[in-house]
């Protein structure tokens, strides 16, 4: 795991760049215990988006900043993460690098004991981040908070009434990157790398250099917002990561997956996977940047290929000629890139809502009546999806009522139908599993008036099963962080306790010894 880290915080191949140089990657966590950053990440996922949550998974988070000397000298300084806060992630570099380049360990050693002493990261707070005699001022996103909204800072934390002296560094956002930036060579064909990230389609981004190619593999990975993107991603790979074999082999199909590569071997080794995007660098200039185009993966060449998008897709939704027009109006009033990606943002945003409520309404469909539901019982079984019923309902209820943009919808849901329920996050098909805890409602019954009540004429086998069946909802709303409050868990816990505390003492020793 070190070895990859050390290979991935250099250039892959000769870029021609001299001085500092930024960029992100991922790579796959090592097995066995891992010790957490936070003292309970269940209920920081429990409060945290879906897109900023820590994963199960086994990634890790990396953000790398390099220094090119003329000769073979080329420092880098990595940080390594758990969270996706590649905005703080690179505030916090622009800091540290330059200064560790020039000092070294003393440097290193003094940024990490201010480090050692930040508060944990709470969904919904505004956190005042002290390091090398700045204060970062950053908001933690929550679940809570309305999707394609930028809440203010001020209001959302003591730490705000406080005169900081010197005034703080303010960052809009942990993790959103500079979309309109990102996009800009390709903002003609938004709708179809939307279509292809939705679809989770294999995807190769060719960069000259690992700047570029991290940041426009993290931008197209969070189109998707508010879903997380749910299969795996490398904003930077090279030819020395472990994956390489299993990347570029052509006895099977590719993974599931978006690479970000700058070494020009990849465009031989990489040349089977069925969507290429080439892009050179990224500039911000007063026209609209000369646009790619999308070329036949048999015009992919070795070296001399030009910027495009190498495939044979065909979209099913018509490209929206509006948004076009409303960003070239932008440039040519010189609109901040800023308000240019809210725009875009707000319009990938729109199309995904549109996408999922069809589904969200289907799914509320198949759920177990309110009466259904109580703690007494194991939880009830969500009915089965049914592809053709669903299909059937995007005649009355389908995108068509919130988009305006035109296309084959109904194509577009029956591609890879199965596979959406992959971007609730869960390793098993949705309608599949019981309301264990998705519905919060089977807990709200809970009270001690309703345990009372219950155990009155209940015999102590009745009993006992309830406790078992209390503990093996608490322990998998903690480990598979449901999204249940943790004061409702310490509540359930406690009902335990009683509950026990109420029966024989030699089933009490055997309950409280399990």
């Amino acid at each position: 795991q070190k070895t990859s880290i050390c290979y991935l915080s250099f250039p892959d191949s000769y870029s021609g760049g001299l001085g500092d140089t930024q960029f992100s990657f991922r790579l796959r966590q090592a097995g066995g215990p891992r010790s957490s950053p936070f003292q309970d990440d269940g209920r920081y996922n429990r409060e945290a988006p879906l897109t900023l949550q820590v994963g199960p998974g086994p990634a890790l988070t990396c953000r790398g900043s390099s220094r090119g000397f003329r000769g073979f000298g080329v420092p880098s300084l990595v940080l390594v993460s758990r969270l996706p806060y590649v905005n703080l992630f690179q505030c916090l570099l622009q800091l540290i690098a330059p200064e560790y380049f020039d000092k070294l360990e003393p440097c290193l050693e003094a940024v990490c004991n201010e480090i050692d002493q930040w508060p944990p990261p709470v969904p919904g707070q505004t956190l005042n981040l002290p390091v090398m005699g700045v204060v970062i001022q950053v908001r933690i996103p929550s679940r809570v908070d309305k999707p394609g909204s930028s809440p203010s800072l001020t209001g959302s934390s003591p730490f705000l009434t406080q005169n900081l002296l010197p005034a703080p560094l303010v960052l809009p956002s942990v993790h959103e990157l500079d979309l309109f930036r990102c996009f800009q060579p390709v903002l003609i064909h938004i709708q179809m790398l939307w279509e292809l990230m939705l679809l989770g389609e294999p995807m190769v981004v060719m960069a000259p250099s690992p700047t570029v190619s991290s940041e426009m593999v993290l931008a197209l990975t969070s189109c998707l917002a508010p879903l997380r993107y749910c299969c795996d991603f490398r904003p930077y790979f090279t030819i020395h990561d472990s994956e390489f074999k299993e990347y570029t082999t052509r006895t099977q199909a590719p993974p599931n997956i978006v690479v970000g590569v700058t070494n020009p071997f990849f465009i031989k080794t990489l040349q089977h996977w069925p969507h290429i995007l080439r892009v050179g660098e990224l500039r911000m200039s007063g026209d609209l940047p000369k646009q790619v185009k999308v070329k036949k993966l048999a015009k992919l060449k070795t070296l001399d290929t030009k910027p495009g998008i190498y495939t044979s897709y065909k979209t099913f939704l018509h490209k929206d000629k509006t948004l076009i027009k409303r960003l070239l109006k932008g440039i040519q009033r010189k609109r901040p890139s800023e308000v240019q990606s809210a725009l875009l943002r707000r319009h990938l945003l729109e199309l995904t809502q549109s996408f999922i409520i069809p589904l969200e309404h289907y799914m509320a469909s198949l759920m177990p009546l309110q009466r259904a539901i109580t703690p007494w019982k194991n939880p009830p079984q969500i009915r089965p999806f049914c592809q053709e019923d669903f299909m059937k309902s995007l005649e009355h209820a389908g995108p068509q009522l919130t988009c305006v943009l035109k296309g084959d919808w109904l194509g577009l849901y029956s591609y890879k139908i199965l596979e959406w329920f992959g971007w609730e996050g869960s390793s098993e098909p949705l309608q599949c599993q019981p309301c264990h805890g998705r519905d919060t409602s089977h807990w709200k019954p809970l009270s001690p008036q309703d345990i009372g009540a219950w155990m009155k004429d209940k015999s102590e086998v009745e009993i006992v099963d309830l406790v078992l069946k209390l503990r093996e909802k608490l322990v998998r709303a903690r480990c598979q962080h449901l999204p249940v409050k943790e004061e409702t868990l310490q509540r359930v816990s406690l009902y335990i306790d009683t509950i026990i505390g109420s029966l024989p003492e030699d089933l009490q020793a055997v309950l409280h010894h399990p």
